[in-house]
């Protein structure tokens, strides 16, 4: 069973930069595929990034040269670094892993979830 706990969401001014963090724990963390994920209010849970356990890396469109993703596999912790931000990012961010596999944006591909961190932009 793996476990998996985000963190650093909040409010932050469009514009402005968050970065969030999830501690996986169970497992071997080298062989997970991470992936963030992010649900506004009224609209379906979305991709945003994936980071594959062979360190390749998968992006939304609408977050491609603003969100960076990456992994520390001596912290057992994937980042999502947020720049740029605009009140279309505003929602509830959730990480996923998945064993091995590629940094597929499908979240059916995905066995487990965490919390969610939510993440506010103000305009």
């Amino acid at each position: 069973q793996v476990q998996l706990v985000e963190s650093g969401g909040g409010l932050v001014q469009a514009g402005g930069s968050l970065r969030l963090s999830c501690a996986a724990s169970g497992g071997t963390f080298g062989t997970y595929t991470l992936g963030w994920f992010r649900q506004a209010p009224g609209k379906e849970r979305e991709f945003v990034a994936a980071i594959a356990w062979q360190l390749s890396t998968n992006y939304a469109d609408s977050v491609k040269g603003r969100f960076t993703i990456s992994r520390d596999s001596a912290k057992n912790t994937v980042y999502l670094q947020m720049n740029s931000l605009q009140p279309e990012d505003t929602a509830v961010y959730y990480c996923a892993s998945r064993s091995f596999g590629w940094a597929t944006s499908q979240r059916s591909e995905y066995n487990y979830w965490g919390q969610g961190t939510q993440v506010t932009v103000s305009s």
